[in-house]
């Protein structure tokens, strides 16, 4: 049997999918930054919004892999790159966060004026909270919105992060820290920063939310932005049919993100013994991973069991 360790890596460094020929566009966001939006057409009416995860992009095995899964079924596909996680440093100060969806609105809104007679989205690990965050939030302006699917999704953030800063998922916590504390290296040549002194004594993510990713984002602290944008909190406002996958077996999950009960008649939930963070690999003929099945299945009307 596969430890959830190895379901968790496996897809990430090992899944070849063949390569998506995206067609490039970038918008302008409200504050004068800008967005990079990578399309795969069908000239379909049909539209699924993929989001990705902590200091992914749209490259990534698991976007590629749901876009491919889509596409082939007729839908077009849009993956979007979060604020400084494309080629392009963006322009603000500001980067991205687990519950910033005036991003995720920016990019609903400028699609839904496309004229699809549907439009849906599907978000992994922070992209996932996002999500979820953004259709409780803005239930009113984000009615045009189909169907929604959520995979792999710290819905309590703080306890989440208890939970990968342990020594056993130290590999995946010193990934995610060096890649962010890079970024704000990187920024800090063109502009000023938060708490730039503290950056080389950070040790864990919950260090780096406290003094960069909350002050820079307009939160306390960690432990304020944690509160205000756990998705868990926005679940019982959501009208739109919506499906939670979590792993049992997930190593970046804290039992909070396990709920049964809450807002039952839009969400349903999904909670396999395995499949680790983001993995959900099968071995079949179509190459299509569990969780992508499953995403097709409720996306387009059909059973989530």
């Amino acid at each position: 049997m596969f430890s959830k360790h190895i379901e968790t890596i496996f897809p990430a460094l090992l899944r070849k999918v063949k390569e998506i020929k995206y067609q490039p566009e970038r918008i302008s966001t409200p504050d004068e930054d800008f967005l990079d939006l990578n399309w795969v057409k069908n000239q379909s009416k049909r539209l699924v919004i993929l989001c990705h995860g902590l200091e992914g992009n749209s490259n990534r095995s698991y976007i590629l892999g749901m876009g491919s899964a889509f596409y082939n079924s007729g839908y077009d596909v849009l993956a979007w790159n979060y604020r400084g996680c494309g080629d392009t440093m963006n322009l603000k100060p500001r980067f991205y966060h687990s519950g910033e969806t005036d991003d995720l609105l920016t990019v609903v809104e400028y699609a839904s004026r496309l004229k699809y007679e549907s439009i849906s989205l599907v978000g992994f690990s922070l992209g996932g909270n996002m999500v979820l965050k953004l259709l409780g939030e803005h239930s009113a302006s984000a009615s045009f919105i189909t169907r929604a699917v959520a995979i792999s999704v710290p819905l309590d953030l703080d306890s989440s992060c208890t939970v990968i800063s342990k020594n056993e998922n130290w590999a995946y916590s010193f990934r995610f820290l060096r890649s962010l504390k890079q970024k704000v290296r990187n920024k800090s040549r063109q502009m000023d920063l938060p708490n730039l002194d503290k950056l080389e004594q950070i040790q864990t993510i919950r260090e780096f939310d406290n003094w960069i990713t909350g002050p820079l984002h307009g939160f306390q602290d960690a432990a304020d932005y944690y509160k205000q944008c756990s998705s868990i909190h926005f679940l019982p406002n959501i009208r739109t049919p919506t499906l939670i996958i979590n792993a049992r077996n997930d190593p970046f999950l804290s039992e909070k993100c396990y709920p049964t009960d809450i807002n039952a008649a839009y969400i349903k939930y999904l909670y396999p013994e395995h499949g680790g963070h983001v993995g959900f690999a099968l071995f079949n003929k179509n190459r299509l991973y569990w969780s992508e099945i499953m995403a097709l299945k409720f996306i387009s009307g059909g059973s989530h069991s």
